[in-house]
C-alpha cells in the first residue's frame, strides 16, 4: 500500500513556507510528521527539561500544522517534543495543543508517548548486562546516573506505531529518532523497510535534501519498491545530488543508518530523477537486529559566570593572544590563593571574538581585525564561586597591560554589571544503548482527549 507523507519543516520553531504546506495539504497526504528538535544545541535543553524554541514560535507554528491536519483528515505526529523530548517538554506542547484545541473549538484525541528513563531502570540494565556504550561513550556509574536531571531514551517506529494505533488525532512524542515519525506509518502499513528508512533519513529535516532548504515543506511517497521525494515550495526541486548527500549529514557512515531493532544499508540503492524535480530511490536494504535504544542523559557538572570587554588599540589587538593568556594565569592564581579552589575544581578561559574563538588553537588566520571582543568564562563548583570569580576577572578585562612598563590601559564594557550569571553549566553523560525485550517497557503511552467541549454536555 502506497504511503504519503508530509514534512512541513526540519523542526517546529524554524518555520517554512505556508504556501507550500498548502500545496502538501491539497495533495492529500496520509500523515503529517514533523520533528520538535535534537540534541544539536547541547545539553542545557536536555538537562532543564526546556525547549530551545520561544513558546509563542511554536504556537503559532503548531496552531498552523492542528489546522492543517484537521484539514487533511490525518494524524499529526511530532518527535522529540520541545527540543530535548524530555517528559517536561511532552507536558509543555500538551498545554500549547490544549490551548490551540480551545481556542479553535478543536476535540482531539491525543497520544503522548514519554520517553524518560528513571536512573534506577538504567543501573538495573546495567547490572543485567544490557547496557553498551558507543563510540566515545563516557564511563557511567550509579552516582552519575544518579546525578542526571533527565536521561531519555529514543524511540524508534514500534512506539511511533503504538501510537498511533490508538487512532490519535495528534501524537505528542518525546524523544524519538529523527527517522522514526516519517518511517513509522509507511512500514505499519507493509510498504519497503529499507525504502521507509532511508526516505525518513532523507526527509527527517524537512527541505533541507533540496535545492532550497529553507523552503521547508517536502513531500515523500513509500511503497513495496522504494519512495519518491518532492519538495513543496514552487521553485525547490530534488536532484540524485540533494537526495543522495543527505546520509551524510549528522552520521558517521555514508552508506549505514543504526536504528532501534536494526541498520539500513544503502549501499545498493540507486537514484533518479524523475523529472526537474523529483527523485525516485530504490535499492535500499533494511537490516534486522538486536533491539535497543539510544540513551541521551545530561547532568550539572558546574555553574558559570561570564564577562565582557571590548579592546582596539592595534598594540594590544596584535598581542591578544598573549595578553589573554597571561590574565588567564594571574586570575587562576588568585582563584586559588583568596578562593580555596584547587585548580582540577575550576576553570579560566578568555576566548577571543574576531580572532579565534571558533577553533582557538586550530585557527591558521593572522590577519588582525580592527577590534577584539574578550569573552571571559568562570566556571565553578556552585554559582556563588563563579559570581566571585568573575568579580576577580573583572579588573583585567578593564585595565591590565600587556608589560609591566606599559602606561595602564582602559578597556570598554558593554554593560554594567560587566559580569553575567550564566546559570548551571550541563554536560551529555550518556552515550550508550539499552536493550529491551519488548520496545514499550521503556516508554510510557496516554490517550486524552483534549479541546474546549470536554467535559460538558
Amino acid at each position: 500500500m502506497a504511503t504519503r507523507v508530509l514534512i512541513p519543516t526540519g523542526a517546529l520553531g524554524l518555520g517554512y513556507d505556508r504556501e507550500a504546506l498548502e500545496r502538501g495539504i491539497a495533495n492529500r497526504p496520509d500523515i503529517i510528521a514533523v520533528d520538535g528538535g535534537s540534541t544539536d544545541s547541547g545539553p542545557s535543553y536536555l538537562g532543564r527539561g526546556v525547549s530551545k524554541y520561544a513558546r509563542s514560535s511554536t504556537k503559532t507554528e503548531w496552531r498552523e500544522l492542528m489546522r492543517a491536519r484537521a484539514q487533511a483528515g490525518v494524524p499529526l505526529v511530532i518527535g522529540t517534543a520541545g527540543t530535548c523530548g524530555a517528559d517536561s517538554a511532552v507536558d509543555w506542547l500538551l498545554d500549547i495543543t490544549r490551548e490551540i484545541a480551545a481556542e479553535e473549538g478543536m476535540r482531539l484525541k491525543v497520544a503522548t508517548l514519554r520517553s524518560g528513563q528513571p536512573a534506577g531502570r538504567i543501573k538495573q540494565a546495567m547490572a543485567a548486562g544490557r547496557i553498551r556504550p558507543l563510540g566515545a561513550a563516557p564511563e557511567i556509574s550509579d552516582a552519575i546516573l544518579d546525578s542526571c536531571s533527565n536521561i531519555v531514551a529514543l524511540a524508534g517506529v514500534e512506539q511511533i506505531s503504538a501510537a498511533l494505533a490508538t487512532g490519535a488525532d495528534v501524537v505528542i512524542a518525546g524523544r524519538t529518532t529523527d527517522t522514526a515519525i516519517i518511517a513509522a506509518l509507511p512500514i505499519g502499513r507493509g510498504d519497503h523497510p529499507g525504502a521507509a528508512w532511508h526516505g525518513a533519513k532523507v526527509g527527517e529535516c524537512g527541505a533541507l535534501a533540496t535545492t532550497q532548504p529553507n523552503s521547508g515543506v517536502i513531500q515523500i511517497d513509500f511503497d513495496a519498491t522504494g519512495f519518491t521525494i518532492e519538495p513543496m515550495a514552487a521553485a525547490a526541486a530534488a536532484t540524485p545530488y540533494t537526495v543522495s548527500a543527505h546520509m551524510l549529514y549528522e552520521n558517521s557512515d555514508p552508506y549505514i543508518l543504526y536504528e532501534p531493532g536494526g541498520h539500513l544499508d544503502v549501499t545498493g540503492s540507486d537514484y533518479r530523477a524523475l523529472d526537474g524535480r523529483r527523485v525516485r530511490v530504490e535499492g535500499s536494504k533494511w537490516v534486522p537486529g538486536r533491539y535497543t535504544v539510544k540513551l541521551e542523559g545530561a547532568r550539572v557538572v558546574g555553574y558559570q559566570s561570564v564577562g565582557l570587554a571590548v579592546i582596539r588599540d592595534r598594540h594590544y589587538v596584535a598581542h591578544a593572544r598573549e595578553w589573554a593568556a597571561d590574565i588567564e594565569a594571574r586570575v587562576a592564581a588568585k582563584i586559588e590563593a583568596r578562593m580555596g579552589l584547587a585548580p582540577g575544581d575550576f576553570a579560566v578561559e578568555l576566548r577571543l571574538i574576531g580572532i579565534d574563538a571558533t577553533l582557538g588553537t586550530l585557527e591558521n588566520r593572522r590577519d588582525l581585525p580592527v577590534e577584539v571582543g574578550v569573552l571571559g568564562i568562570l566556571t565553578c563548583p556552585t554559582p556563588e564561586q563563579a559570581a566571585e570569580a568573575a568579580k576577580i576577572l573583572n579588573p583585567y578585562l578593564l585595565h591590565h597591560p600587556l608589560t609591566e612598563d606599559e602606561p595602564m590601559p582602559t578597556f570598554a564594557f558593554p554593560f554594567s554589571p560587566a559580569e553575567m550569571q550564566r546559570g548551571a553549566l550541563y554536560e551529555f553523560c550518556l552515550n550508550h544503548v539499552m536493550e529491551l525485550d519488548d520496545p514499550m517497557e521503556a516508554f510510557r503511552l496516554e490517550v486524552q482527549d483534549v479541546g474546549h467541549e470536554v467535559g460538558h454536555d
